[in-house]
């Protein structure tokens, strides 16, 4: 099993960095008395599992905090037999953990405490079962759906086997008074929490540069997105959101490059927004929606042009998307300086033949 922490203070996080204790945890980054806090557990392996939730639990006390999520107790069966890899994020009165269960979690039957406190929980593999609030049935939330609820309890819930989700902690200040008693679910695919989604990755990857006004406008834009997963749409008022935006809209590019019909209202529509919005959006993070487009389309086709069986000028031209092979060959030169054809002229010459023989030190010491 390895975990790694952040640390309380600044003084043991310089002294600790990339150094484990005897317990075999690694501990950077601010912990619970800061604005932030990181930890990655992973109990996969067998001989893991029956320390996983100590680790778990460890890791959320000490970096996330009980006043941001209280842990329930978990049943017999969990504690012996937690086999759980992810990433847990804290940014002020905020949390993502990203999870992938290998074993069934359940909790206990009774969990107790009382929470005040906006819970997500989107699925892409598994089913995560929420217990109901008095009167009302469980609810399952299976893949390829979220679900976003006020939590006024603790409450009991389990987890299936392969379980991939995503859950967030959120301050329910203004999104309770949205949200009412009501529970919203929906696909995991819709515009709204693919932006959200693109935003918790960009926060796990640059938490531990943001200084405090940073981490207070990751919070921040948590809550604006949740808001649009909850109302079903994107305010396009705010500027906030542009770099999710944006980062939401390169995915879905990425994604769909070969594709002939990929361009900004493509985007746009899949993203339920504007394009002047879209548009906005990149030029707010300095960029182009149609120039990320066909600088991504060209770098695909340089490296296509060093494989071993490379496609020919005119057959990399029609795959990606380029009007013909004069334009494909123009914009190919002003973007690398090289034609394609020159491109892999020297990436041939610059690789060994494998029709070429290797000079024999053998022979050369013996003659």
């Amino acid at each position: 099993m390895s975990a790694s922490y952040g640390t309380r203070s600044p003084q043991v996080g310089v002294e600790a960095m990339n150094t484990r204790d005897r317990r075999g945890i690694r501990r950077t980054g601010d912990g619970v008395d800061g604005a932030r806090g990181v930890f990655t557990v992973d109990s996969t392996a067998p001989e893991a599992a029956p320390r996983g939730l100590d680790a778990f639990r460890r890791g959320w006390q000490t970096q996330i905090g009980d006043d941001v999520f209280q842990l329930p107790a978990f049943s017999p069966e969990t504690t012996g037999d937690f086999r759980v890899k992810g990433k847990v994020t804290k940014v002020h009165g905020a949390a993502i953990a990203d999870l992938h269960a290998a074993s069934a979690t359940r909790t206990a039957e009774v969990p107790g405490g009382d929470q005040d406190l906006v819970a997500m929980y989107i699925v892409r593999r598994g089913a995560w079962t929420l217990g109901g609030a008095p009167g009302h049935g469980d609810r399952a939330v299976s893949a390829g759906q979220f679900l976003v609820r006020h939590l006024g309890r603790l409450t009991a819930f389990e987890t299936s086997a392969d379980l991939t989700a995503k859950f967030l902690v959120l301050p329910p200040g203004e999104l309770k008074p949205l949200l009412g008693n009501r529970a919203i679910t929906g696909p995991a695919e819709s515009a709204e929490v693919r932006l959200l989604t693109a935003l918790t990755d960009m926060i796990h990857t640059t938490v531990a540069d943001l200084g405090p006004a940073g981490v207070a406008a990751a919070q921040g834009t948590l809550i604006e997105l949740a808001k649009a997963v909850a109302k079903g749409r994107f305010d396009d008022g705010e500027s906030r959101l542009a770099p999710a935006l944006a980062r939401a809209a390169k995915d879905l590019a990425d994604r769909r490059l070969a594709a002939p019909e990929l361009s900004p209202a493509m985007l746009a529509r899949e993203l339920n927004v504007s394009v002047r919005t879209l548009h906005r959006a990149f030029a707010a993070v300095g960029e182009q929606v149609g120039t990320y487009i066909r600088h991504r389309r060209l770098h695909e086709a340089r490296l296509a042009l060093a494989a071993p069986s490379r496609l020919s000028v005119s057959e990399l031209a029609a795959h990606w998307q380029f009007a013909d092979s004069s334009h494909f060959t123009r914009a190919f030169k002003k973007h690398f300086g090289q034609t394609p054809t020159e491109y892999a002229r020297a990436t041939e010459a610059a690789s060994p033949s494998p029709h070429r023989p290797l000079p024999s030190h053998a022979s050369a010491e013996s003659a």
